[in-house]
């Protein structure tokens, strides 16, 4: 144990205003983003709103990858699906004719 007196230092530890400033805005800073976090998680209706907008974009792309499917589909197949359709059509019409008589 030494003899010496002890000195203290008050600006080793003290921060200045500017610095006390700072970090005061900083704090700000953190709640307020912290406060609009959490009320995007309470904000039920927007939450359903956002989830809907995403599942109709889905879907919109889904269509559109489906329809392209489709139509290479029949491009391919032209000539059986019109035989398919010409087939119906006079199904349809015999059907009819007897159910005339």
């Amino acid at each position: 144990m030494t003899d010496e007196p002890r000195t203290t230092r008050t600006d080793i530890g003290t921060p200045t205003p500017e610095k006390l400033r700072e970090q005061v805005e900083h704090t700000r800073d953190e709640l307020g983003q912290t406060i609009e976090a959490l009320a995007a998680k309470a904000d039920v209706k927007a939450q359903a709103k956002e989830r809907t907008a995403a599942l109709k974009e889905q879907a919109a792309e889904k269509t559109v990858l489906v329809t392209d499917q489709v139509t290479a589909v029949v491009r391919a197949n032209r000539k059986p699906l019109l035989v398919a359709g010409v087939a119906l059509l006079v199904l349809l019409l015999v059907r009819r004719s007897r159910l005339n008589r």
